[in-house]
């Protein structure tokens, strides 16, 4: 299934595209994508819907998720990203997190905010969770995957690298999460570490890889983080960035008012993102 989210912001009502990529609206027949909205029992409720029954909608898409519980993240995790920016291969996996407030549409603008002297562009594929998640064995942890999305880490890198402390201050400004445009079930995605991942930055191409290039694999970075914490439904997860990020670019080049990215994640729909 792909699910989605359509309307203006903060009126958006939950669809699915169907067969022929129409967007079908499933206001009344479940609740908001957000939290317990996306566990695992709630998507298994809507498999079988005859989406012909169910009204044609057009209109924004917004933001696939509601709300998110907690938007966690996995930093140098592509083997080449790690190469151009210099550092070594983490013998761990490098968790941060982005505040939920930094949720945003994929077809919404990024915002500059104000101060900021070095916003950088990050694809990534993201995991939104769908049971809770506690000491779970790498072996079982993709059956507790609720579904895969596109994620564009936003990051301020001088906010994240030069103010000291943790990243979190440099990512999580408003707009900084941009996400969607589908929730794409973990049925539909056999092989999460088979996935063509891009960016292009005002049409021309600046990340071009593939999820076999991490270095801790979705099953490893779910199983990492429940040691530690208790995933909860709704968790939404970013896996990294593969190189082509204007850090590590020679010279740097940062995002500017009047750029547009596009990025996708193969299989999970495309953004695309004017910066102001």
């Amino acid at each position: 299934m792909k699910l989605l989210r359509v309307g203006e912001a903060g009126h958006e009502v939950p669809a699915m595209l169907d067969a022929d990529g129409q967007m079908r609206s499933l206001a009344g027949v479940t609740g908001d994508f957000g939290g317990a909205g996306v566990s695992l029992a709630a998507l298994d409720a809507l498999r079988g819907i005859n989406l012909a029954t169910l009204p044609v909608i057009t209109g924004r898409v917004g933001c696939p998720l509601s709300h998110v519980p907690n938007f966690l993240c996995v930093g140098l995790n592509y083997a080449r990203h790690a190469a151009e920016a210099g550092m070594a291969i983490p013998a761990e996996p490098i968790l941060f997190n982005k505040t939920a407030s930094a949720l945003s549409g994929p077809f919404d603008p990024v915002i500059l905010p104000p101060g900021h002297s070095k916003v950088d562009w990050e694809v990534e594929l993201g995991i939104v969770i769908g049971r809770e998640t506690y000491q779970v064995s790498e072996a079982d942890a993709l059956t507790h995957v609720a579904a895969y999305v596109t994620v564009n880490d936003v990051s301020e890198r001088a906010w994240q690298i030069e103010r000291g402390g943790q990243w979190t201050k440099g990512k999580s400004a408003p707009t900084f999460g941009p996400v969607g445009p589908w929730l794409v079930t973990a049925d539909e995605v056999p092989d999460p570490q088979a996935l063509g991942i891009s960016l292009a930055l005002n049409g021309v191409t600046v990340q071009d890889s593939s999820t076999s290039d991490m270095i801790f694999g979705v099953a490893h970075i779910i199983s990492y983080m429940s040691r530690f914490m208790r995933l909860l439904p709704g968790d939404l997860i970013a896996t990294g960035t593969p190189e082509g990020v204007g850090m590590g670019a020679k010279p740097q080049r940062f995002l500017r008012a009047g750029d547009v990215m596009t990025l996708e994640v193969a299989g999970l729909g495309r953004q695309r993102l004017d910066v102001i």
